[in-house]
């Protein structure tokens, strides 16, 4: 429990910032579910428009301290690299 008046808004803001990144996470690993069906289904055509969504998410989620820019920069370079694998 809060001891001050500040520290209690502090608590409540950190609960709404917690639902709104968790969303925000949810919807990257939605993201990459789509993009990895695609390539499973052999459709490089929707798995690179799936790519270009996906990479702009995380580079919003990183620019937002949502997650590491390291953590988005492997991601996106794990992602073209299986497209690129992908097409070959």
């Amino acid at each position: 429990m809060a001891n001050t008046k500040s520290a209690a808004k502090s608590a409540r803001q950190s609960v709404r910032r917690r639902e709104i990144n968790a969303g925000v996470i949810t919807g990257l690993k939605t993201e990459q579910k789509k993009f990895r069906a695609a390539l499973a289904e052999g459709k490089p055509e929707a798995a690179r428009a799936e790519f270009v969504k996906l990479t702009s998410a995380l580079d919003k989620a990183a620019k937002r301290g949502i997650i590491h820019s390291n953590v988005a920069d492997r991601r996106k370079g794990r992602l073209n690299k299986a497209l690129v694998k992908a097409k070959a």
